[in-house]
């Protein structure tokens, strides 16, 4: 039940943060096509165009991120290798930008990306694959695999 609501509710903020950072792009893609502004020479076109893209594609990144968690929560099972690499890169990209926005931006944003990383690492521990095979996870201590024979040892061979 808890492990559903984690992956939901991860899901509804990372397409919410698509929203923003979506809208955030568009509106300085625009201001820099509107007001022709130039960075070292570098053409105000392929700014907001480059802009624009890297807008889309995190937008388009992140919704794929909330597909995944969703798809989770809706079937209740832990994700599967590629989703597992997507959601790990989503968490490591947000605790990387926490850093940046302590320092650029300020504690909100970096509350706002540290809450999306606990709800990716959230997501990922919660779902970890069950070690008895009857899907709870919980008390689940099998003993260890017995150790393989040394070198040159005898085994028995029979009655």
């Amino acid at each position: 039940m808890l492990r559903r609501l984690v992956a939901g509710l991860a899901a509804i903020v990372l397409v919410a943060e698509a929203a923003v950072l979506v809208l955030v792009h568009l509106v300085l893609g625009r201001t820099t096509a509107n007001q022709s502004m130039s960075i070292a020479g570098s053409d105000p076109d392929v700014m907001s165009k480059a802009t624009y893209a890297m807008g889309a594609g995190m937008g388009a990144f992140l919704v794929l991120c909330a597909v995944l968690a969703a798809v989770a929560a809706l079937r209740d099972r832990p994700p599967g290798r590629f989703a597992r690499v997507v959601l790990i890169t989503a968490a490591v990209t947000h605790g990387l930008l926490g850093v940046l926005a302590v320092v650029l931006v300020g504690w909100p944003a970096f509350v706002a990306t540290t809450l999306i990383l606990c709800l990716l690492v959230l997501t990922l521990t919660l779902y970890a694959a069950p070690r008895d095979g009857d899907g709870d996870g919980e008390g689940d201590v099998q003993p260890p695999p017995p150790p393989p024979p040394a070198f040159g040892e005898l085994k028995p061979t029979g009655p």
